[in-house]
C-alpha cells in the first residue's frame, strides 16, 4: 500500500533542541521535489505556529506557518466549541495566548471553569497544581493539550505535562479531554487539511504511544524513528509499521512502498 501523504512530528524527528537531525532538511526538500504532501504536527506548546515556522526556517528548514498544526490550536478550537464563555486556567510552558484567541483566560489563583494543562516547565509548582486540583474538585473540566510524558532535549529526557494530567485525573477523579496527540480527532483534522484519508497516510514520530500507536488507532500507518525520545523498550509497546534509524531514511522507505 503506497503512502499519499505524511504527518511529521517536529521535536525529536526533525530537530532536537532546534538543532536539525542529520538528513532532516534534505528529507523535507525531497518530499517537496516528489510532490508528496505533508504537514508538521506537533504537541509542542512553547511556541506559536508563527514562532515555530520562524524557528525552523532559522534552523534551515523550508517550512511555512500553514504547514504546521499544533496542539495549542486544536485546544483553542475545542474550547471555543465545547466551553464557550468559560473561564479558562492555562498552565503551560511559554505564552499560548496568541493561538488561544477568543478564549477567556484567567490568571493563577483565579476561579476557573476549565483547567488546561500544556507543556511542563518550572511554573508547574505545588501551589499551581494544587490550585488546579481544587478547581477540578469544585467542578471544573480538565483539558490536556497532549499526553506526552517526557521529551528529549540537548540535556537529556525531561518530564512533560502528560504526567501532570495523569496525576490530576487520579487525584480529582476526572477524565481529561486530550486535544493533541494521541487523540484521533487531531490526526483526522490534519489529514482533512491535506485532503487525504487515513488509510493512505502515515505518521512519522519518535514517540511510540502518542505518534505511532495514536496514528494507528486513527487508521494511519505509524513509522517510528530512533531519534529524539526513542528508547529500545518502546518496541515492546506496540508494533510500528516501520522502524527507521532517522527521518533521513524516509525517502528510501517511501520508494520501497511505492
Amino acid at each position: 500500500m503506497s503512502v499519499d501523504g505524511l504527518l511529521l512530528d517536529i521535536d525529536g524527528v526533525l530537530a532536537v533542541s532546534w538543532d536539525p537531525i542529520p538528513g532532516a532538511i534534505e528529507t523535507l526538500a525531497w518530499l517537496r521535489d516528489q510532490a508528496i504532501p505533508f504537514l508538521l504536527i506537533t504537541n509542542t506548546t512553547t511556541h506559536t505556529r508563527a514562532d515555530l515556522a520562524a524557528t525552523l526556517r532559522q534552523a534551515g528548514f523550508d517550512v511555512a506557518e500553514s504547514e504546521i498544526v499544533t496542539a495549542v490550536v486544536a485546544t483553542a478550537a475545542h474550547l471555543r466549541a465545547h466551553h464557550p464563555r468559560a473561564r479558562v486556567l492555562v498552565i503551560s510552558d511559554g505564552d499560548a495566548s496568541e493561538d488561544l484567541e477568543g478564549v477567556d483566560l484567567v490568571g493563577p489563583g483565579d476561579a476557573a471553569d476549565v483547567v488546561v494543562i500544556g507543556g511542563a516547565s518550572g511554573i508547574f509548582t505545588y501551589e499551581a497544581m494544587n490550585h488546579a486540583f481544587r478547581q477540578l474538585k469544585d467542578g471544573a473540566a480538565l483539558v490536556g493539550m497532549h499526553r506526552n510524558l517526557y521529551w528529549r532535549t540537548s540535556e537529556g529526557l525531561q518530564l512533560d505535562g502528560g504526567a501532570y494530567v495523569a496525576g490530576l485525573e487520579e487525584a480529582a477523579s476526572v477524565m481529561a479531554t486530550i486535544c493533541g496527540k494521541p487523540a484521533s480527532a487531531f490526526f483526522h483534522a490534519a489529514l482533512d487539511t491535506l485532503g487525504i484519508g487515513p488509510q493512505r497516510a502515515a505518521m512519522v514520530g519518535d514517540d511510540i504511544v502518542n505518534d505511532v500507536i495514536g496514528a494507528k488507532a486513527a487508521g494511519m500507518r505509524g513509522i517510528l524513528v530512533k531519534t529524539g525520545k526513542f528508547l529500545p523498550a518502546d518496541l515492546a509497546k506496540g508494533g510500528p509499521d516501520a522502524v527507521l534509524e532517522s527521518i533521513a531514511d524516509l525517502p528510501a522507505w517511501l520508494q520501497g512502498e511505492a
